[in-house]
């Protein structure tokens, strides 16, 4: 199973915490084009399993990010 070390690009993202979901979107994406983000309302069930193109974008009710978006 891959981790997180072994991606490619930006992993992680602290600096989009507490901003809109669609730009967290935006950012992710321009910064390590390898990577595809998923808008996730908070509560959601999502799938568990590791991804090195997957970023999990989680948003409260207002669609402002509650969670450090990281590669996963």
């Amino acid at each position: 199973m891959a981790s997180e070390s072994e991606c490619v690009g930006k992993s992680v993202w602290p600096e989009l915490l507490g901003v809109a979901g669609e730009v967290a979107k935006r950012t992710i994406e321009e910064e390590n084009p390898l990577v595809t983000a998923q808008i996730v309302p908070e509560g959601s069930s999502v799938i568990l399993d590791f991804r090195c193109d997957r970023v999990w974008v989680w948003v409260d009710e207002s669609g402002i990010v509650t969670r450090v978006p990281r590669i996963g």
